[in-house]
């Protein structure tokens, strides 16, 4: 039997939107997305994100000040059901972009980089999954993708709807997905705004473990059970990957420039369609439809 025991690396912090909870058997350490109010990344579930991450870094590379609760791999997953998450907090942007206020819009996206660089980039032998169970869109996309396993289950659903308002999704997508499927199909994808089945991503190269769905968790922890004897094979190999094929945080960093700069030319007809999507992330769980009938 696994030990499973609900764990705050901070101890004496109080999260409002990430839950936490560790896996002593093979050390993995979850971390559960509970964006308020909408299903997106907001500021403060972002910084509670990345407090939880440099922590469990920390605590591996500085043992003596957690050797009980060693982590081995850390897994990003959601507690909103059937959406793992929908991405930007458009309401932000759109805010921003009509006031035209381009430092507010660069501070948010580089709060985004440093997440997703410290998930992708773990200094310590930490390998990173993201479990996504329903849908991933935008940012959500983005975030998964820079995990150094995508687990999926069968009927999720992902997509960078961010062309559909005439953008184009600034915080790694292009980075990540080149190098999982080479820039001319990473451009294909970020191009045509399309939403992908968790099926169909499985084939293109995207997904790493196809689980059934509603079983991510016990898909993912029989993926655990098999690589970990040859954890240390597995973790090599995928450094080494990164050195052939290296990513930068200065590289996310001048997109994000990009990205910034090309959503102060939205149009007021480009800030209504985003608008329906805003409304798309308001929608109640359980009536998800709307997300997915916009962004297509």
């Amino acid at each position: 039997m696994n030990a499973v025991v609900d764990f705050n690396p901070l101890d004496t912090v109080q999260f409002e939107q990430v839950r936490t909870r560790y896996d002593a058997e093979f050390g993995i350490s979850w971390l559960f997305m509970q964006p308020n109010p909408r299903p997106c990344f907001n500021r403060i579930c972002m910084r509670e994100l990345l407090l939880n991450q440099t922590q469990i870094e920390a605590a591996h590379l500085h043992p003596q000040h957690r050797p009980q609760q060693a982590t081995n791999y850390l897994v990003l997953a959601s507690d909103v059901e059937g959406i793992f998450n929908l991405g930007g907090d458009l309401a932000i942007f759109k805010a921003a972009i009509e006031q035209q206020e381009r430092a507010k819009l660069l501070e948010y996206a580089q709060l985004c980089i440093e997440n997703l660089w410290t998930f992708y980039n773990m200094q310590a032998p930490i390998t990173t999954i993201a479990l996504v169970q329903g849908q991933a869109m935008g940012g959500g996309f983005e975030a998964a993708l820079s995990a150094h396993v995508l687990v999926a289950e069968k009927g999720s659903l992902m997509g960078l709807p961010e062309v559909l308002f005439n953008l184009f999704p600034g915080m790694g997508a292009m980075s990540f997905l080149s190098r999982r499927i080479g820039l001319t199909a990473a451009e294909k994808m970020i191009r045509s705004g399309k939403v992908y089945t968790a099926e169909e991503l499985y084939d293109l190269g995207v997904v790493d473990v196809l689980a059934e769905a509603g079983e991510g968790e016990k898909a993912l922890q029989d993926w655990v059970r098999k690589t970990h004897k040859s954890l240390n094979s597995f973790q090599a190999i995928q450094k080494a990957k990164q050195r052939v094929n290296p990513l930068t945080k200065q590289e996310l960093l001048d997109i994000t420039e990009i990205w910034v700069d090309a959503a102060l030319r939205l149009t007021e007809r480009n800030l209504k369609v985003m608008e329906r999507l805003v409304r798309a992330q308001n929608t109640k769980v359980g009536e998800q439809e709307e997300v997915v009938r916009v962004a297509r």
